[in-house]
């Protein structure tokens, strides 16, 4: 059952435009579409019998446009579980060669029709490396009496444009414009993919539009998740991240403090390796977007492919030593040297022209993959040990890529496994690399020991030296470690002490706040804030010079210091003339009352200011104090404690103020003046 109505023409000289026709479907779905049909150059002369013929010409036309989107596979969202669901199937995709098509072209009947169903097998659409744009055209279905909230995630974080266009009301639509040449804020959702929030109404069917285009190769393992499920999933997945980068970090650290005892430059070697490898990851992955913040358009087309440049160029390095090629396969290690100097300036020929070097890199990376492969088998069929473990750490690295391959293109199920199976197969590469240098320390170790075996006293003379080498090695490695924990130290407390008074900085401070906030908030205690700020300090300055000023600022710290004292509060230098101090498990009175006796404090030393209206130095405090909630946040408490600030500043300086959120404001305690004539 179809449902017709129509709106009213727009007159043109040579067009005549109607402007919506609005479909109403079996299941209740409106939809409008744009008709467009010649007219007579002059509208008058239309005669009756014309217009009788428009209206079966405009159904027509319109019954073909409603034709072109009822062949769309439409998902219906409200049926959506907690697993997600693979949106391929149900994407219509339009190829746009010369990049030239808008919203507007592709919503014409016309070039509507064009688009074509992608293919129900694969997990993920993919298109290679092409120069093309590609439109998408979604239909979400809301079958329920709610609206539905859904996320829309595309899992390839090296798309360079990616623009979503979601309905809004009176049929127009709005856009969304992200990708990894884009800044990382204009995404919608803060993730290391790109992922849309999307609200279904009830009864409602959406059409939604994505346009694709990329310098590197065009990837779309679309899928919409249930929030909570996207959740979960995105919380498992940084975990995943966080163990993969954590372990890289580990292999780092401990193959660097080997290569500080031993001086085996190998690990050194193997450290370079693991950081480029690392690094490749972090790019391909959308991590060194998310976390290092670089917009540079022309560092988020070429990281990844310069990544895996340098990690290639790493790896040559690494097995030219590991596998001793100069000796076993001369000719060949004349090429990886050769290599290594191309993969080297690769990177050069990424920043002066990425479209011209990147796609024949990522060739040239394949064939390269396949020289070292068997420059691996080779040394194993030649019986050197080592190679045995690097064919067998490569062979797996090599696997994971085959099975990320494979999952986009719908051989295997995409989960976290097989969209990660390239990390995971680096992570066990590093692994079985790092073990391939531990066995081949034994096997040095052991031609020492059968060396030693030969000549008896050589090798009592022998022994007693690895004995005394170990030694010295242990001895050299914890001072080592005593040594970097003593500076770690140092620069722990350099870091977080203010150099002027030797209170706590403004990034201890933060840090103090964040902690006593969650654990307020975690037990349901209070906790205290109070901001102070030197009475006219600007002008103590400039009267009495900077040096002056400097040991007044020493003095205001020592007072705070010394009235402040309990177990877990904290005094800080918030910056300039202002100082914070943080007392947890304390109400907004008590704090108050810790301000005063610091206010009486300060007032007691007399320190002269000739600029001050009260003729010494005095202070001015803010206080805040509350029961950290869910809702709120650190910096609330701040603000509040900085408007107290402002209201005892211009009460009159010289007190303490606090802020409260009900209808009782605490001033000043009973036992001190309002201002400092009442306490002449």
């Amino acid at each position: 059952m179809l449902d017709i109505t129509y709106d009213k023409f727009s007159e043109y000289q040579d067009l005549c435009l109607l402007e919506a026709i609005e479909f109403k479907t079996e299941r209740g779905a409106d939809t409008r579409f744009p008709v467009y049909l010649s007219a007579l150059r002059n509208n008058d002369s239309m005669n009756k019998r014309h217009r009788r013929l428009i209206f079966p010409i405009l159904l027509g036309l319109s019954l073909l446009t409603a034709n072109v989107f009822a062949a769309d596979k439409i998902l219906d969202a409200s049926q959506l579980d907690s697993p997600p669901v693979s949106l391929t199937e149900y994407f219509a995709v339009l190829e746009d060669p010369n990049l030239a098509l808008t919203l507007t072209d592709v919503q014409e009947p016309g070039t509507a029709s064009r688009f074509k169903t992608a293919p129900a097998s694969a997990a993920a659409l993919s298109y290679g490396y092409t120069r093309s744009a590609y439109w998408l055209r979604l239909t979400l279905r809301n079958a329920g009496n709610r609206p539905l909230e859904r996320m829309l995630e595309i899992g390839y974080a090296r798309l360079a444009n990616v623009q979503f266009y979601q309905p809004v009301a009176d049929g127009a639509y709005q856009s969304l414009t992200t990708g990894s040449l884009m800044p990382f804020t204009t995404r919608p959702y803060k993730n290391r993919f790109f992922v849309f929030p999307v609200t279904l109404p009830a009864h409602s069917d959406q059409v939604y539009y994505l346009r694709l285009d990329s310098m590197s190769s065009i990837l779309v393992p679309a899928r919409l998740w249930e929030p909570q499920a996207f959740h979960a999933h995105e919380r498992n997945d940084y975990i995943g991240q966080a163990w993969y980068f954590g372990m890289a970090t580990a292999m780092i650290l401990f193959n660097l403090l080997l290569f500080i005892a031993l001086r085996d430059v190998i690990y050194l070697l193997y450290v370079n390796f693991v950081t480029c490898m690392a690094f490749s990851m972090a790019a391909q992955n959308g991590l060194v977007k998310e976390f290092l913040w670089l917009n540079s358009p022309l560092w988020s087309t070429i990281s990844t492919a310069t990544g895996y440049a340098l990690t290639l160029a790493a790896m040559l390095i690494f097995i030219r030593k590991m596998l001793n090629t100069e000796k076993i396969i001369p000719k060949f290690d004349r090429l990886l040297k050769y290599f290594v100097g191309c993969f080297l300036l690769l990177p050069i020929g990424f920043v002066v022209s990425p479209q011209t070097f990147i796609e024949p890199a990522v060739q040239f990376y394949g064939i390269m993959l396949i020289l070292i492969i068997g420059i691996g088998l080779y040394c194993a069929f030649k019986r050197q040990r080592s190679a045995y473990f690097f064919v067998g750490a490569f062979a797996i690295f090599c696997f994971g890529g085959i099975i990320g391959i494979l999952a986009a293109l719908g051989v295997f199920p995409v989960n976290i496994l097989t969209m990660n199976a390239l990390q995971f197969g680096s992570a066990l590469e590093m692994l079985l690399l790092a073990i391939a240098l531990a066995d081949r320390f034994n096997v040095i170790r052991r031609e020492k020991e059968k060396a030693q075996r030969e000549a008896l006293e050589a090798q009592q003379r022998l022994v007693e030296n690895l004995k005394s080498s170990e030694h010295l090695l242990e001895i050299r490695v914890a001072e080592r470690t005593d040594e970097l924990q003593l500076l770690n130290r140092k620069l722990e407390a350099l870091s977080t002490t203010d150099e002027l008074t030797g209170i706590a900085n403004r990034r201890r401070f933060d840090a103090k706040l964040i902690s006593e906030w969650s654990r307020a908030a975690r037990l349901g205690q209070p906790l205290a804030l109070a901001v102070l700020d030197v009475d006219w300090f600007k002008k103590y300055n400039d009267h009495y010079g900077h040096q002056r000023g400097d040991e007044c600022l020493r003095i205001i710290a020592e007072v705070l210091s010394a009235n402040i004292c309990r177990t877990g509060d904290l005094v800080a230098r918030y910056g300039g003339e202002e100082f914070v101090f943080i007392a947890p498990t304390t109400d907004g009175a008590i704090a108050l009352n810790m301000a005063w006796k610091i206010c009486e404090a300060l007032q007691s030393l007399a320190l002269p200011h000739e600029m001050s209206g009260f003729g010494w130095v005095t202070a001015s405090i803010g206080v805040a104090a509350i029961v950290p909630e869910q809702k709120l946040s650190p910096d609330m408490l701040i603000k509040a404690a900085d408007e107290a600030l402002y209201r005892a500043k211009k009460q009159g300086r010289n007190q303490a103020v606090l802020a409260v959120t009900d209808a009782t404001e605490w001033t000043q305690p009973d036992a001190w003046p309002v201002n400092a004539e009442a306490a002449l």
